[in-house]
């Protein structure tokens, strides 16, 4: 899998989990705890985006 590649399935996995975090959030069941994992989950795929966009530059 090439670089760029690995970057836009990486961005794919962020927008899913973006979509999840919203759902979790609008889900009055949902535990603070789970969305809380969510972020951190969206944060480390966003940091990790910008490192390899950087290498791609």
């Amino acid at each position: 899998m090439s670089l760029s590649a690995h970057v836009e399935e990486l961005k794919r996995r962020h927008k899913v989990l973006s979509e999840e975090v919203e759902a979790a959030q609008r889900a009055p069941g949902t535990a603070d705890e789970r969305i809380a994992e969510l972020k951190k989950q969206k944060l480390k795929l966003k940091e990790e985006i910008q490192r390899l966009s950087d290498r791609i530059a």
